[in-house]
C-alpha cells in the first residue's frame, strides 16, 4: 500500500498548514473552488456547463428530511461529493434527489471507507492531472 502525500517531509506551500487547520477535509473555501472546476455535458446541446452545487445548509435538510445520516463526514466533504454527481452521474445513472441522497449514504457509510476519504481523492486526482492547489490561498 503506497503512503500518504502527508507522511513526507517535503510539501507545497501551505500544505501543513492546511491539514491542521481542516485534516484531511473540505474547508468552505476548497470545497467551493473545486465545485468551481467542475462541468458537467449538457446533453441536448454536448456544451459543458457550470454544476449548480446544493448549500450545506439545502444538502443536510435534504439528508435530515430522508432520514439518512454520513458517516466518515466532516466539513463540506458531503457538499463536494454531492456535486460530483450532480456533474457525473445526475440523470444518467443517478436519477433523482432521492438516489444521490442515497449515493451519498453509501459513499460515506461504506464500510471499507475512511475518515477524509473524498478529500484525499480530491488531492490525488489533482496531483494526477497536473492541477496545483493554492493551498494559502484557499484557507
Amino acid at each position: 500500500m503506497g503512503q500518504r502525500f502527508d507522511t513526507y517531509d517535503r510539501f507545497p506551500e501551505g500544505f501543513r498548514e492546511y491539514l491542521s487547520t481542516y485534516g484531511w477535509h473540505f474547508s468552505k473555501k476548497m470545497c467551493e473552488w473545486a465545485i468551481s472546476r467542475m462541468k458537467k455535458e449538457n446533453t441536448s446541446t454536448g456544451k459543458k456547463e457550470d454544476v449548480e452545487p446544493y448549500t450545506k445548509e439545502k444538502l443536510e435538510e435534504m439528508l435530515t428530511g430522508a432520514n439518512v445520516k454520513l458517516k466518515n463526514c466532516e466539513g463540506y466533504d458531503h457538499v463536494y461529493i454531492a456535486a460530483m454527481v450532480k456533474a457525473d452521474f445526475f440523470k444518467s445513472s443517478i436519477p433523482d434527489e432521492q438516489h444521490l441522497l442515497l449515493y451519498l449514504k453509501d459513499y460515506f457509510n461504506d464500510i471499507d471507507g475512511y475518515d477524509g476519504k473524498a478529500f484525499t481523492r480530491f488531492v490525488a486526482d489533482c496531483s494526477a492531472r497536473g492541477i496545483p492547489i493554492l493551498w494559502s490561498d484557499l484557507m
